[in-house]
């Protein structure tokens, strides 16, 4: 297999860069600014997952939020300790009951990465058995049986209360979460749809998207590319869900719908349906916008002003703009090593 030297050569100053900031960030001992930080890594695995499915696919699922909840709940109660367990949780089953993922190999917490990998896998397998259904539908079909899903995860959650605490809050979560756990994260979840998306799976995503009756016609099946999409989004919406419950340590089924499903949702749509890099632009642009909105709120008192400007934004791309800012390009980042790369950076590629 021949390396793309140059390709090579701009992930890994990317990722030395991004280390770099990291690590001045985390010496600057800025709480605040770690946990926009922190957020905004979090949001990226969302979207750039949600991309996977939806935007690679064309099956808009609106039950992505549903694997987070999931993962946020099982990565929860695979590392809650177990005096908190039998104090919030007694009527667990004993088999579960004594189970508390809190090993160390040196600083680094082994525990939460095996808790974090096995709620993942086991969203997973969820996936793979709600896909083997759901991925045989299209169009709005989909979206409602999908977001269908979503309503069923909310009421299983409020009513498991041996497992969930129902709608009480499930807390006093281990802070794991940091800079370097979800950024790592952010990288792989990046990485591996990147290289889906240019991948012969890729190719067969996008072609039966643009044209299912023609992919078809030409021999190309429908159902395996969208559900490896659909299982691998929901195994890193999951990690994502672990990482969110670690750092906010408490939450309630409240927090995984339709709120944040819009949000998500909003920000996949600005960047670009089946964009990598327009996934992690939308992110940023959203998140940007939403924290200014939020200080204006709080000067000026007017309050719930960010949802009614994202919804604006929302319809008016729709309108407007329906492929987003970059649709399926990505931005050559290759070329930015490059000589000239200052004037090649503007250009847009299709890969």
């Amino acid at each position: 297999m021949k390396i793309n030297h140059s390709r090579l050569w701009s992930w890994l100053v990317a990722i030395l860069i991004l280390a770099v900031v990291l690590a001045l960030l985390q010496a600057s001992g800025q709480a605040f600014w770690q946990g926009i930080v922190i957020n905004v890594g979090i949001f990226i695995i969302l979207t750039v997952s949600l991309n996977l499915s939806n935007g690679f696919t064309g099956v808009f699922s609106l039950g992505q939020i549903g694997f987070m909840a999931l993962g946020a709940y099982g990565s929860a109660i695979l590392t809650l300790p177990l005096r908190e367990k039998a104090e919030y949780l007694p009527r667990l089953p004993a088999w579960l009951a004594g189970v508390h993922f809190d090993f160390f190999v040196g600083p680094f917490p082994l525990g939460f990465m095996l808790a974090t990998l096995i709620a993942a896998l086991l969203v997973a397998l969820v996936a793979l058995l709600v896909g083997l259904v759901l991925m045989r539908l299209s169009g709005h079909f989909v979206a409602v049986a999908t977001l269908g899903f979503l309503v069923i995860v909310r009421v299983i959650l409020f009513n498991a209360d041996d497992f969930t605490r129902g709608s009480r809050t499930f807390s006093n979560v281990t802070p794991y979460t940091d800079l370097w756990w979800v950024w790592v994260w952010a990288v792989l979840a990046i990485y591996v749809v990147w290289r889906i998306k240019f991948s012969s799976f890729g190719r067969t995503m996008f072609a039966q998207r643009e044209d299912r009756a023609a992919a078809q016609a030409i021999g190309i099946a429908t159902m395996p590319p969208r559900l490896l999409a659909f299982v691998v989004s929901a195994f890193f919406t999951a990690v994502a869900g672990s990482l969110y419950a670690h750092f906010i340590t408490s939450f309630s089924p409240t927090v995984f719908y339709f709120d944040l499903t819009f949000r998500v949702v909003t920000m996949l749509v600005l960047g670009g349906m089946g964009s990598v890099s327009g996934s992690v632009i939308g992110v940023l642009l959203v998140m940007a916008l939403a924290e200014i909105l939020r200080r204006i709120e709080d000067v000026n008192q007017l309050y719930g002003l960010s949802g009614v400007v994202l919804a604006v934004i929302f319809i008016l791309i729709i309108v407007f703009r329906r492929e987003g800012l970059l649709g399926s390009r990505e931005i050559p980042f290759d070329r930015l090593w490059q000589k000239g790369g200052a004037n090649q950076s503007a250009v847009i590629s299709e890969q």
